[in-house]
């Protein structure tokens, strides 16, 4: 049995570009690098690919129920 490499413990993102109608799932650690590539290749610096608006979404509430944002002062 092999190893598994750092890489392959790192978690994938799922990114969208709806200008080019794909979808893809890149590891955490390449989401800025490979957002950057794309929408420069692509779309002129563009910011149009980018994370899956449902999971930026999830992710922030996460976030924010994590740092108490949700708490009320009653």
């Amino acid at each position: 049995m092999s190893d598994a490499s750092d890489e392959s413990d790192d978690p994938t993102v799922p990114i969208v570009c709806e200008a080019c109608g794909t979808t893809s799932r890149v590891p955490l650690s390449e989401l800025r690098e490979s957002l950057d590539t794309h929408n420069e290749h692509r779309h002129d610096g563009e910011e149009i690919a980018q994370v899956d608006p449902v999971i930026a979404d999830e992710l922030a509430n996460a976030v924010a129920d994590d740092l108490g944002l949700f708490e009320s002062d009653e």
